[in-house]
């Protein structure tokens, strides 16, 4: 009796054990990128003092700038007196492996579009408004000490 459960118990974990690995080892097909942020993409470690000509938009609430730096440049918007919304360029969905692929500020100042996919985002925090893109843009950490505003990761 002892060896008939034995054996019973052998070939229930020696039937899981394959289960489990071919399980663990499947392939993410989601071609969509995966569910992290782009900002590990590239290293960015970037200060601005908001008060030089160069970065006048950012003077006032709502204002936006381009800047190089992160993978495809970063877009950085001013929310309040005191806080900016760091985003990455690069789409979400696919738009690091496409080269021309470039998220660019709308006319309303307030939104972003993928030139590729057409995926839409709000700058204030990167997140989707219309898909494909199923993630928000990459956000960079900010600091702002009343002059200087550094941008990391």
């Amino acid at each position: 009796m002892v060896v008939s459960y034995g054996r019973r118990l052998l070939f229930v974990f020696g039937s899981l054990i394959p289960l489990f690995c071919f399980m663990a080892c499947q392939k993410n097909n989601n071609t969509n990128n995966s569910n992290t942020t782009t900002t590990n993409a590239a290293y960015v470690d970037i200060y601005i003092y908001v008060n030089t000509p160069e970065f006048f938009p950012l003077t006032t609430i709502g204002g936006w700038i381009y800047k190089t730096g992160g993978t495809k440049g970063i877009i950085i918007y001013r929310k309040s007196q005191s806080e900016f919304a760091a985003l990455e360029r690069s789409c979400p969905y696919d738009g690091v492996n496409k080269t021309n692929a470039l998220v660019k500020v709308q006319s309303d100042n307030i939104s972003a579009k993928d030139s590729i996919c057409g995926s839409k985002f709000y700058i204030t925090d990167g997140s989707v408004t219309t898909g494909p893109a199923t993630y928000p843009l990459g956000a960079y950490h900010t600091t702002f000490d009343g002059n200087a505003l550094h941008i990391f990761n």
